[in-house]
């Protein structure tokens, strides 16, 4: 590496500890961070397949599973004790 920041989607990586500790005190731009590097996880948990009135079969994204794992996620990371 040269030094700089990857910001390559397909290499997810570590949240920096910055953004991890403004998240837990609360700082929305730092849980949006957190939020949108765990957004293709929470979309994988909460995928379902589902059948439509003809019988065919397709997966798709169980909404209020992915805004019950969102919630769980930020609960978690509001009450996540850092010394």
């Amino acid at each position: 590496m040269n030094g700089k920041i990857d910001n390559n989607p397909n290499e997810r990586g570590l949240l920096p500890y910055p953004v991890i500790l403004a998240a837990t005190k609360g700082d929305p731009d730092a849980m949006k961070i957190v939020m949108q590097h765990y957004a293709s996880y929470i979309a994988y948990l909460s995928t379902r397949k589902v059948r439509d009135e003809y019988g065919n079969t397709y997966y798709g994204i169980d909404e209020d599973m992915r805004e019950r794992l969102q919630a769980k996620l930020m609960r978690v990371v509001l009450g996540y004790p850092l010394d």
